[in-house]
């Protein structure tokens, strides 16, 4: 039975600001004595995530979640039908038990993850609350009565239990949570996800860029409308995924068949959901040159090592087939150390010998491929 699947890939993009920091520039990561660009693993995983395309999670038919501050004020309280002052009473409740005691404003909470179910019931609770409640007091009260722990009524942990790992809705079945208010709401990841970085040092450049005042231009006068700047990055970059299959069977309930959909889906997303700001200037589009997904029983190990020494930018040679030989050769390295203990299967656009890689495929063969590893394991996790 499949243990690990890993998905290895390479994906180039030019003249990009994929990711930034806090200054607004590209997000950095110093490697084997060189910096490199970054793609953080948040940016991917929600941008994986929020995908619209066909092979969107939310096409699994799962229910899925929402992450925020404001839960409460946006997805519950304009549900709730009952005074002002017991609304408002029922509300402030309600944050308390789900974001703690000292989190009444909004700038103080945890910007928490919520599967739909657990919105749906907690907006039961407060529309049972609020029409039981005779004033404000006894509307903190009755919310008190329905979820505070030690009373035996249910809280999110307790939903959990009767109503399995989906009432956290799928986003947390694959890439968990952490609930600070209720520790035993907590999920464990079943998707590991490393942060992307570039194969070789990292290519930037300052963009310098003017906006047009038509009607100065117009009146022919001299002057711009804003003068501005801004960093763009161009690079290959290495990927990393880690999917844990029998974690991912029991955090969606013992569903196999599930389990082995969302690896498909999340293959295709991984190959052909670009992370990208600047969407507008710089279209940050691209499909992945290589993929490789490896399905074993060992712990997983990555082939980032195979880019510790930054791949030369040559002016005579392909830097993706450059990188493919040298992934290759580190596969190989790796297999003569410690023996091939997995299957593998790939794709690649790239004119590139990779021994060691497994049967080429096309997309949909190789997603098909590990939803077939994850199928092909016997009962529940």
């Amino acid at each position: 039975m499949t243990r690990f699947l890993q998905i290895h890939s390479l994906a180039s993009y030019p003249a990009v600001l994929l990711n930034r920091d806090d200054a607004g520039l590209a997000k950095r990561l110093p490697y084997g004595g060189t910096v490199r660009t970054r793609i953080s693993s948040q940016s991917l995983k929600r941008h994986w995530r929020l995908a619209e395309d066909a092979w969107a999670l939310k096409g699994i038919g799962a229910p899925m979640g929402v992450r925020s501050r404001e839960i409460v004020e946006r997805r519950i309280q304009p549900t709730l039908t009952a005074a002002p002052a017991i609304v408002e009473a029922v509300a402030a409740a309600l944050v308390k038990h789900l974001y703690g005691k000292n989190s009444a404003k909004i700038a103080d909470r945890q910007a928490l993850l919520l599967g739909d179910p657990e919105i749906d019931y907690l907006t039961r609770i407060g529309a049972e609350a609020a029409s039981a409640a005779t004033d404000a007091k006894t509307a903190e009260a009755e919310v008190d009565a329905r979820l505070a722990k030690g009373t035996g009524k249910a809280n999110l942990a307790a939903l959990l239990a009767t109503a399995g790992t989906l009432a956290a809705g799928l986003e947390a079945a694959l890439f968990g949570r952490m609930v600070t208010s209720d520790p035993d709401a907590n999920t464990d990841a079943a998707i590991h996800v490393a942060h992307a970085f570039t194969v070789h040092a990292q290519e930037s450049e300052s963009d310098y860029f003017t906006v047009v005042d038509d009607l100065r231009v117009a009146a022919g006068e001299v002057g711009s409308g804003g003068i501005f700047d801004t960093e763009l990055t161009s690079g290959l970059y290495y990927g990393y995924v880690v999917v844990d299959v029998p974690l991912l069977v029991a955090n969606l309930a013992g569903d196999r068949d599930l389990a082995a959909r969302v690896v498909e889906h999340l293959v295709h997303l991984i190959a052909t959901v670009s992370p990208g700001a600047k969407k507008g200037s710089t279209a940050p589009y691209a499909y992945a040159d290589l993929m490789l997904v490896e399905a074993g029983s060992r712990q997983p190990r990555t082939l980032a090592g195979a880019f510790r020494k930054a791949v030369p930018l040559r002016r005579d040679g392909d830097l993706a087939a450059e990188a493919v030989t040298t992934m290759a050769a580190c596969l190989g390295r790796l297999d003569n150390a410690y023996g091939k203990g997995e299957e593998r299967a790939h794709l690649s656009t790239v004119e590139a010998d990779a021994p060691g890689f497994g049967e080429p495929t096309t997309l949909d063969g190789l997603a098909a491929w590990a939803a077939g590893t994850v199928r092909a394991g016997q009962g529940a996790a």
